[in-house]
């Protein structure tokens, strides 16, 4: 009898060694007043993520991008399991920035959100996108 999951490929952290280079971290990255990313100097479309060859969408140049912290709740859910060092209930939600990609951002509190909800990001919690509702000005 073979023992199981010998031989079968495993699901990786960012940071740990393949072969002997790091697994990039595909999360988006806050920085001060904005998420980094890219845009496609062809068609523009938005990434969160900054270290692609090439546009997934039409194969152009991308150049590097700043998106607001500020966006519409695209879905939201209340996870009631543990996933790694999280316990529940917490909350996530796709969040479409304004002007910008969809990125999934963990909810300061654990709630569904109304679909289009405006929310802000507050910050990073364990390399995570934390957002909350933002205030009405």
């Amino acid at each position: 009898m073979s023992e199981l999951g010998v031989g079968r490929p495993t699901k990786r952290r960012a940071g740990s060694a393949v072969g002997g280079l790091p697994v990039a971290d595909s999360r988006p990255v806050l920085d001060g007043d904005a998420v980094l990313g890219s845009r496609c100097t062809l068609c523009r479309y938005a990434s969160a993520q900054r270290n692609l060859p090439w546009c997934p969408v039409c194969y152009g140049e991308l150049e590097p991008a700043r998106f607001p912290r500020t966006g519409r709740t695209w879905s939201s859910t209340v996870v009631a399991i543990p996933v790694g060092t999280r316990k529940p209930p917490f909350g996530l939600a796709y969040v479409d920035l304004d002007d910008g990609p969809r990125v999934l951002v963990h909810l300061d509190k654990p709630a569904v959100l109304e679909l289009g909800a405006r929310v802000q990001i507050s910050g990073t919690d364990d390399g995570d996108l934390v957002a909350g509702a933002e205030v009405q000005r």
